[in-house]
């Protein structure tokens, strides 16, 4: 999955990953004025469920302009390897925040069940509802742009909720239609309370997306074999084994053994492993690689683990 790979670095891709999360702070908090608008003039469950989602929002999108901001700051004395796990530290609270909001609002869901009650002017909850849509398909096209160019995984992560946020309103405006009708008014908590089964699910998808990082994760077998078959593509270089990959925010690590004749001088064989090494950053922009070099034929311990039978 090339996904968790920068496409772009430097001054251009930081520029990217702030301008998103900038616009999505922005857009939530305008999203959370005009819905908590509606919210009071309908009183409708689904309504308030959708709110709920816009603050949970806006708090994720501000954790995550000061997970990106660290994230791109220039290693230090204390962080040699940078700050790339901010991000996915980001992630990870983001998971924890959005799943407590979920219960509350499940709670809400069934205390409305008990007690339905209609919901009033819905006109002007689907007109506040349409709008929400069309500002967060806008959001979801530029972080997509984004992810492109960058694979910042804080911005992925505020990307997925957003898109769930679309098909989150369509439903909104189903209870809404729904609920003000007398016999009908049990939709409208059903539907928030689906709307937070949702958001849990997709919580927990975050926190999952996080924890691979955080782990230090292995890239897929495919990207591995990717950068063995691109080390051995070389010329002088006989074989390439010991290969040990893993990805924090906007950096790849890139660890890796080459073999090449034991006759060479160390300056042909620092050359030789130069040359590999700027393959390699051609095709991970941004990486952290680092190339040990062994003669040719001398035996030596090695790390040997199986294929994953499925990568996802």
């Amino acid at each position: 999955m090339r996904a968790a790979v920068p496409l772009t670095s430097g001054p251009a891709a930081e520029r990217l990953r702030r301008r998103a999360t900038y616009a999505s702070v922005t857009v939530a908090c305008v999203l959370i004025a005009v819905k908590f608008g509606a919210w009071l003039a309908t009183g409708s469950v689904a309504l308030l469920s959708s709110v709920i989602d816009s603050l949970l929002d806006a708090v994720s999108s501000l954790i995550n302009l000061f997970a990106v901001r660290q994230a791109l700051m220039t290693p230090d004395r204390e962080h040699r390897f940078g700050h790339g796990k901010a991000e996915p530290l980001a992630v990870l609270a983001q998971s924890a925040f959005i799943t407590g909001s979920a219960l509350a609002l499940l709670a809400e869901a069934v205390r409305r069940l008990v007690h339905p009650t209609p919901v009033a002017n819905p006109p002007a909850g689907i007109a506040v509802v349409i709008f929400s849509i069309v500002m967060t398909v806008a959001l979801v096209l530029y972080q997509r742009k984004v992810v492109r160019h960058t694979g910042s995984i804080a911005v992925r992560a505020d990307e997925l909720h957003y898109r769930g946020d679309v098909i989150l309103n369509l439903g909104v405006i189903a209870a809404l239609v729904l609920g003000a009708v007398p016999h009908l008014q049990v939709f409208d908590p059903l539907f928030g309370a689906a709307i937070g089964v949702w958001i849990i699910i997709s919580a927990v998808g975050l926190a999952r997306l996080s924890l691979t990082q955080l782990m230090d994760q292995e890239m897929s077998d495919d990207e591995r074999e990717s950068i063995r078959a691109i080390a051995q593509s070389h010329p002088d270089v006989a074989a390439a084994h010991d290969l040990r990959t893993r990805v924090a925010g906007p950096t790849t690590f890139i660890q890796i053994h080459i073999e090449m004749s034991g006759e060479m001088t160390l300056k042909r064989a620092h050359q030789i492993s130069d040359e590999v090494e700027a393959k390699l950053r051609a095709a991970y922009p941004g990486a952290e690689i680092i190339i040990h070099q062994d003669p040719e034929g001398i035996e030596e311990p090695r790390s040997n683990f199986p294929r994953r039978a499925s990568v996802r």
